[in-house]
């Protein structure tokens, strides 16, 4: 028994250099070469179809798997006037808005902003934000940083056959690393 127990432990301490190692590599290995996305066009996933918290079509410029989870960007049109997010936190990726088109409300914290064409808004981790679609239309660039899962959330939402229930929806967000902390922004 003894005599397995050693042989375990040697096989980790073998092993752990090398799984180091091979995130060394994978950061290193990168992919090199550049790529172009059309305008209109979503990369690996095509236009992405919203259903749950809007009805938006979600378009991947970056994915998180081109990037090894370090960065993704998204292009949003918004066709869901007055809907929008529950508020919710990331635990572990910072989010930019950038306003490409229309008039959209915010939540960050305590504090709420009104957004329109050429604003930008920083929505740090772990701090609570929501955010509503003012204008009949417009359009917004999502970054985020480390990736995280919120391209995994947006292709599960659009994948559902139903308009999901709001224990579905906070489910969802879990099951992506974020957390519904209250109701969606209402306009004023």
């Amino acid at each position: 028994m003894k005599r397995n127990i050693f042989i375990a432990s040697l096989l980790t301490l073998a092993t752990t250099p090398l799984f180091a190692f091979s995130q060394v590599i994978r950061k290193y290995s990168r992919q090199k070469k550049g790529f172009k996305i059309l305008a209109g066009e979503g990369r690996i996933h095509g236009h992405i179809k919203l259903k749950g918290v809007n009805s938006n079509i979600l378009d991947v410029k970056i994915s998180g798997s081109d990037t090894d989870g370090d960065l993704a960007i998204f292009e949003q049109t918004s066709l869901s006037q007055g809907k929008g997010t529950p508020l919710h936190i990331h635990t572990a990726q910072d989010e930019i808005f950038y306003i490409l088109e229309g008039v959209y409300k915010f939540q960050v914290g305590d504090d709420k902003y009104d957004l329109k064409t050429g604003d930008s808004i920083f929505l740090p981790r772990q701090v609570a934000h929501a955010w509503t679609q003012v204008s009949e239309k417009g359009k917004m660039t999502v970054i985020m940083q480390p990736a995280g899962k919120l391209e995994n959330f947006f292709v599960t939402m659009a994948a559902l056959d139903h308009e999901p229930s709001k224990e579905e929806i906070s489910k969802i967000f879990a099951d992506n690393d974020m957390q519904v902390v209250g109701p969606p922004l209402k306009i004023d």
